[in-house]
């Protein structure tokens, strides 16, 4: 789909999509725990499909009801194929590929688009240390597991990706026996990581951290809980975009964010100060980059923001896809030593936006757009199903002027 946004004002009440990072999560320990999930504003994303319909797969029964609530009824691991398909994300294959392989049947989980590109070293390494046998093309998916997996003190390198460590955190902490630990080096994302310990609590799981660099699980002497509730948060990541636009000048109120979330992409809000430069450290929260190399191309001044190597394994190689969206809008900016420097507080140019099937470059192009000097084409604007499916109906409901060629 091609979108062509024209420079519009934004004012209204727009609020927030659930959070599919904490939509997948609850999802992972919901088939893990033995009993019923009750899982509120549930998230309707692609990634949150593929979540949904992995738990399935793996066992569970889901049922939908009619005031926007899910119930998950789960007895473990009960694998009902021997192919898991994760759609594009990368979070769910992380998570899910520890816990199938808790089971003795041999799995094969699989995806498609860039997801058939995005490493599984870390768990082709590690697995086989925890008496998994593991079968996989280049350290990529498809990736074949054969269990079960016993937790046991292992070592993990953090700095491709927490979802790693977010995967085997959540597979001990249901299955453990004795106690281990996970030790960590080079840990990114360790907001992400919070999250996951937060989800783990509420089913009653407690997960020792010192100091991100070692996590003692210790097993439970029995369930103390059937019955779980979950309330997803909204999405900081989503957000992101609409803070920025108030900040380049749009009336917009945001609803649905809490506050006090350990969602990484909540940094946000205390970057954006109207049209200030700045400098940041994107290196734990790499979902920010798009936008606000967006927003930095709008502020008076010269702004730096780090964590360049976070990029590379996206949904697209993003240090590609921003550059080509800076350049295409007629940004200045320079790259060195892990840091993008951009120049900014010229208007941007009328352009075609190429989105790279990237839902987040089609999102900060989309706000860029209303500070171009024309209309601005972004070809692949489909791609934001897979974290907002609602963007561009909520960007209507603000005044954006929109029009779509399909």
């Amino acid at each position: 789909m091609q979108a062509i946004i024209s420079p519009s004002h934004m004012s209204g009440v727009v609020t927030m999509p659930p959070s599919k990072s904490m939509m997948q999560r609850a999802c992972a320990a919901a088939i893990l725990h033995h009993g019923v999930t009750i899982i509120t504003n549930p998230g309707i994303s692609d990634d949150d499909k593929a979540a949904l319909s992995i738990i399935q797969q793996l066992g569970a029964e889901v049922f939908e009801t009619v005031d926007n609530t899910i119930e998950i009824i789960s007895r473990g691991v009960s694998p009902q194929t021997d192919v898991i398909h994760c759609g594009e994300s990368g979070l769910s294959a992380r998570l899910f590929i520890p816990i199938a392989a808790l089971s003795s049947s041999e799995m094969t989980i699989s995806g498609s688009g860039s997801l058939l590109h995005r490493p599984m070293k870390e768990y082709v390494n590690l697995l086989p240390q925890l008496g998994v046998s593991v079968i996989a093309t280049n350290d990529c998916l498809p990736l074949s597991v054969q269990g079960p997996l016993h937790a046991a003190d292992i070592k993990l390198d953090g700095s491709l990706s927490s979802q790693f460590l977010s995967g085997l955190l959540t597979a001990f902490a249901f299955s453990a026996e004795k106690p281990c630990t996970i030790s960590v080096t080079n840990l990114n994302s360790r907001p992400y990581v919070d999250m996951t310990l937060q989800m783990l609590q509420l089913y009653g799981l407690q997960v020792k951290n010192n100091n991100y660099s070692e996590f003692t699980i210790t097993p439970r002497s029995s369930q103390t809980v059937d019955r779980v509730e979950v309330s997803i948060e909204g999405d900081w990541s989503a957000g992101a975009n609409f803070i920025v636009a108030q900040a380049m000048g749009g009336d917009v109120y945001i609803k649905g964010l809490n506050e006090n979330s350990v969602q990484a992409d909540a940094a946000n809000a205390k970057i954006v100060r109207g049209d200030i430069p700045f400098t940041f450290d994107a290196t734990h929260s790499p979902d920010l980059f798009p936008i606000l190399s967006v927003y930095a191309g709008y502020c008076n001044g010269r702004s730096e923001i780090k964590g360049l190597h976070r990029l590379v394994h996206k949904e697209s190689n993003r240090v590609e896809s921003i550059k080509a969206m800076l350049g295409n809008f007629g940004v200045n900016y320079t790259i060195a030593d892990d840091v993008l420097t951009v120049d900014g507080g010229n208007a941007f140019k009328s352009c075609t936006i190429d989105a790279h099937n990237d839902h987040r470059i089609v999102m900060a192009a989309t706000i860029a757009a209303q500070k171009a000097d024309g209309p601005v084409t972004i070809n692949g604007a489909e791609a934001v199903s897979k974290s907002y499916p609602a963007f561009f109906e909520d960007l209507l409901s603000l005044g954006v002027n929109c029009q779509f060629v399909h």
